[in-house]
């Protein structure tokens, strides 16, 4: 009896366990804790959330009605207090939080950061007022949440970077360049600005040479104006505190031209702003952590920038 009861509650304490550990990896929150969404229509109606599983490894998920973010703590015997918050790519209609969230999260993890994946609203006129600015508002909102709740999360709030894929790296790069215009209200003092952007082969321009045209005109529409042209063109909206920043792109990107990329980088230069671009003759879009062209690992080369910048050390 004595072993039965052991074994007993053994086995009730890892079952426990489990349904922890599942809880904490898979609950979304909502970004806007009193369920007040700005720049929502009033008496919409809701967008129904849908997941698709497309090859078996990149989910791509729509209609996103209710904004949320998921917590990905590093070890705590090896966190370096750095966070970054991570938006997935999908030309403004989709997101692959799977390929371009996840697990990206876990690899943050896995070298001592921590990582917010958020899933945010899409340009839509169904739900929206001003769709131009609706993802704007969530990725804003997600750095003021990380900031201020910093201490609850074990995080520095000196030390809390963004990250974005393809058309979430146009989210990150806005955020990155537009900080010092808050679309969410009073921030109550806390910044806005993230310490540091990782943009991986990410939309920066709207200008018809070089952008990714779904992208544009998911946002901006079909008649872009040339002020929001211009606006949204981050490219031009650097300066001298816009964010270091970490650039990945591959020259045979056919989806969104490696010029992306590189105007960026030389914006950045000419401002005087610590910048790395690293690039791959092959690879395409869409490759997320592998790009399977060749050995080189461009998150290796990632990590040693924070580090040397001091975001990836202890």
């Amino acid at each position: 009896m004595k072993h039965i009861l052991i074994y007993s509650i053994c086995l009730l304490t890892m079952i426990f366990q489990a349904k922890n550990m599942k809880a904490q990896e898979s609950d979304y929150i909502p970004i806007y804790p009193e369920g007040k969404i700005p720049n929502t229509k009033p008496a919409s109606v809701k967008l129904k959330e849908k997941v698709d599983g497309r090859d078996g490894s990149n989910a791509f998920v729509t209609g996103i009605s209710v904004p949320t973010m998921r917590y990905y703590p590093a070890p705590r015997e090896r966190t370096t207090g750095s966070a970054v918050i991570i938006f997935p790519g999908g030309g403004y209609v989709g997101l692959a939080f799977q390929h371009e969230g996840e697990e990206v999260a876990r690899a943050f993890n896995a070298r001592g950061i921590a990582a917010f994946v958020v899933k945010n609203r899409l340009p839509n006129n169904i739900i929206m007022e001003d769709k131009r600015i609706g993802a704007l508002q969530d990725a804003q909102q997600a750095i003021y949440l990380v900031r201020k709740n910093a201490s609850s999360y074990g995080i520095d709030p000196n030390k809390i970077g963004i990250m974005g894929f393809s058309a979430g790296g146009h989210l990150a790069s806005t955020a990155g360049t537009h900080f010092k215009d808050s679309k969410i209200g009073d921030t109550g003092g806390i910044s806005l600005r993230p310490d540091f952007m990782l943009l991986i082969y990410p939309v920066i321009s709207m200008d018809s040479s070089i952008t990714h045209m779904g992208s544009r005109e998911n946002l901006l529409g079909k008649s872009a104006s040339a002020e929001d042209v211009k606006l949204y063109s981050n490219e031009l909206q650097v300066d001298k505190d816009t964010p270091p920043t970490f650039l990945v792109h591959a020259e045979d990107d056919t989806a969104v031209p490696i010029a992306n990329s590189r105007h960026f980088d030389e914006a950045l230069a000419k401002q005087g702003i610590a910048h790395k671009l690293i690039t791959y003759s092959n690879g395409g879009h869409g490759f997320g952590l592998h790009n399977r062209t060749t050995s080189d690992d461009w998150f290796v080369h990632a990590i040693a920038w924070l580090d040397q910048l001091g975001f990836g050390k202890k």
